[in-house]
């Protein structure tokens, strides 16, 4: 399981480097990551505190720091 997190984690990553901040909608729809690999990618990188979250309203985004 952690080598599908660790993939997900690095197509996630790649994703924000590529496009900068981002939603988890798109990151999900952009990276074909499924919603629970992308909510498993997400926790391993903001565990790695290579994550920004922000939000504005009721919109989320996500980007590197």
């Amino acid at each position: 399981m952690s080598e599908v997190i660790g993939a997900a984690a690095g197509k996630v990553w790649a994703f924000l480097h590529e496009n900068g901040p981002s939603s988890p909608s798109k990151i999900e729809k952009e990276t074909g990551v499924s919603k629970n690999d992308l909510q498993r990618a997400i926790g391993w990188l903001a565990k790695e505190d290579k994550l920004l979250f922000e939000v504005n309203g009721r919109t989320e985004t996500i980007s590197l720091k």
